[in-house]
């Protein structure tokens, strides 16, 4: 299928400045195992939300959780209890539903589809003693993408949660298995794990802020994004205010978890990647927790990596926004270029901003290779200075805030300073 695409696409390009009909199909990436998105060439749809998640999508989703509670385990020692996961849309149509897998791959339930159609019809619960370890209570954290696409899914991992919870088993091999008891109202609130924005809204209020520098305290960014989160999703509820559940199981976590299913953009893509992660931190800081953060790169299916967020941050400063490489070749494309670093730039400051973790060396390193570089700022200053102004606002208020101590005495300098 793969060898027919560039003929498929010849042809449906044609076709299509003729005004003739072009055959429908799905997409996806076929690098996830999407297979039925080959081969190209046709008038894509973004993906059927009854066939997720695919049989593939659960492949993939056994590995990283392995390698996921492998890292927990040699760090803390212990299987996990309780897990946030943070669900984007877009992640769900690339993968095929790869990150709501891992979801129920932690639970211990499996989809089951029916045969002829490939669409799941409903879930059915890993016995204990297959699973061989400890089922996982789940929290998901939804976008707004997500609970417009998949209705279907959040009443799924909804069914599985509650399912689970009625099961006859243990507190210390289920933990749903203490709201097991419980009827009626006190059994939903007991078994709600699902979270998002209302209707109607979508991304982060924490980008605003930290645009506007309209903040004074970690604990205030984390308040707003745990109050614009916390719309209540499952059986009988559809976005019902839920602040004190959501902060419940934010307290509680013993690890948080955000996916990366593609190398073409990662952690410090600016702010908004940053405010998602870093949101759900500073929450859960604010409530006296401290849960192991993890970014989960599943941008090579068959070696997925878990890495702590902090551990993730510096691999992207050192990998791209510092790399010599990198700058050169956003020199290259002029006015865009020089966006693109102080985009980088804000990413790096957003994470430092939510994140309980300091980022000293990276701004130390991001600084030297950018501002302190004579080549780099001269290109700054010639092709986009609205972009170098940005950034020397941005290492100004870093300074400003106390989010980051330089090496070198003289920063201070060198930067203006900086106002709300």
């Amino acid at each position: 299928d793969l060898d027919r695409s560039p003929a498929a696409e010849r042809r449906a390009l044609l076709d299509a400045l003729d005004g003739r009909f072009v055959p429908p199909g799905p997409a996806g990436a076929p690098s996830r195992g999407r297979a039925d998105v080959l081969p190209t060439g046709r008038n894509l749809y973004s993906v059927d939300p009854r066939a997720v998640p695919t049989r593939s999508a659960l492949v993939l989703a056994r590995r990283a959780a392995e390698e996921l509670l492998r890292r927990h385990v040699q760090e803390h020692g212990s299987w996990p209890e309780s897990v946030v996961i943070d669900l984007w849309g877009s992640t769900a149509m690339r993968t095929g539903g790869e990150d709501l897998a891992l979801a129920l791959v932690l639970l211990g339930v499996a989809p089951v589809w029916d045969t002829g159609s490939n669409r799941v019809t409903g879930v059915e619960a890993v016995p204990a003693v297959e699973l061989g370890r400890p089922r996982v209570d789940v929290t998901l954290r939804i976008s707004g993408l997500f609970r417009d696409a998949f209705p279907q899914l959040i009443a799924l991992f909804d069914q599985a949660v509650r399912m689970v919870a009625r099961l006859p088993e243990a507190v210390e091999s289920n933990p749903l298995a203490a709201a097991g008891q419980l009827e009626g109202e006190a059994f939903r609130q007991a078994t709600t794990r699902i979270y998002g924005a209302p209707a109607g809204t979508y991304g982060s209020p924490i980008t605003a802020l930290i645009d506007r520098g309209a903040w004074q305290e970690r604990d205030e960014l984390g308040l707003a994004h745990l109050q614009a989160s916390s719309g209540a999703f499952g059986l009988g509820l559809e976005g019902t205010p839920d602040a004190v559940g959501l902060s419940a199981r934010l307290a509680g976590a013993d690890m948080m978890v955000s996916m990366q299913d593609h190398a073409e953009i990662d952690l410090l893509e600016g702010t908004e990647a940053a405010a998602h992660r870093g949101g759900l931190a500073a929450a859960a800081e604010g409530l006296g927790a401290n849960p192991a953060l993890y970014h989960l790169d599943t941008s090579m299916p068959d070696a997925p990596r878990a890495r702590t967020v902090a551990e993730e941050v510096a691999r992207v400063v050192r990998g791209r926004i510092a790399n010599p490489a990198w700058l050169a070749g956003m020199m290259r494309h002029g006015y865009r270029g020089g966006a693109e670093i102080a985009r980088a730039v804000d990413g790096l400051f957003a994470c430092a901003a939510t994140l309980p973790v300091r980022f000293d060396r990276q701004f130390d390193l991001v600084y030297e290779a950018t501002l302190a570089d004579p080549a780099v700022d001269a290109f700054l200053r010639a092709s986009n200075p609205d972009a170098r102004t940005g950034m020397q606002r941005r290492f100004a208020e870093a300074l400003h805030r106390g989010l980051w101590r330089p090496r070198r005495n003289a920063v201070a300098a060198e930067l203006p300073t900086w106002a709300a």
